[in-house]
């Protein structure tokens, strides 16, 4: 008897860990998504205010001005006087220790998550070695150095590499020779996925469309 409750224990156990693989990602995105619409209609739901009166306030007008200024952005930004200001902002961040870390953190995630020509930088997905038994997972950035110093490059078959750390912490950019550099068959988004997750993604469960935490059984050989 006490041996079949146990069974019955460990199985429901799996069963609700299963199901908090699922459910977990999704309630933690709702929430994030849920906080980031409250903070907006607080933070800019006072700036509205001061323009309308309490009786043609809506909720909601905080956000859609969020929205509004996100476009404006987007639109002006290769404005050279946009472009100064955001210019002397980064400046005034950079200077900042502890500040200048989440900033240039947040700004890369965002610059690779806009697609364009942030994308383009990474040309291919490639294995790095460090030491005898040491690999990392990097991003081929820049093959030709004929536009830059002479001594960023210390001979022809040098490569640089974009080396990204686990949860976007930051990241480190390095020049090897290329014979250290091992091209992988992984796409940049998959690569990326997997190295933010600390390894903890798999790319075959997202290409098989199932669900995390589902059981997916391996084909049969023969």
């Amino acid at each position: 008897m006490n041996a079949i409750l146990k069974k019955s224990a460990r199985r429901i156990s799996r069963i609700f860990l299963r199901g908090l693989v699922v459910i977990l990602p999704i309630a933690i995105t709702l929430a994030i998504v849920y906080w980031l619409v409250v903070s907006a209609e607080a933070l800019l739901g006072g700036i509205v205010h001061l323009v309308l009166p309490d009786r043609y306030y809506r909720t909601g007008l905080g956000v859609l001005l969020g929205i509004v200024i996100v476009l404006l952005a987007g639109l002006t930004v290769n404005v050279w006087f946009t472009r100064a200001l955001l210019g002397r902002a980064e400046a005034l961040m950079e200077r900042i220790p502890v500040v200048k870390s989440v900033y240039g953190a947040i700004r890369d995630l965002a610059t690779f998550m806009s697609g364009g020509k942030s994308k383009e930088r990474f040309q291919k997905v490639v294995m790095v070695s460090v030491g005898e038994d040491m690999r990392l997972i990097g991003f081929l950035t820049r093959e030709d150095f004929t536009d830059l110093p002479a001594r960023l490059a210390a001979t022809d078959d040098t490569v640089a590499v974009y080396l990204p750390m686990s949860y976007q912490i930051g990241g480190f950019t390095v020049y090897m020779p290329r014979s250290r550099v091992e091209p992988i068959e992984m796409t940049i988004e998959d690569a990326m996925r997997f190295t933010l997750t600390a390894g903890m993604s798999s790319a075959k469960t997202a290409e098989s469309g199932a669900a995390p935490g589902t059981e997916v059984t391996p084909p049969m050989t023969s």
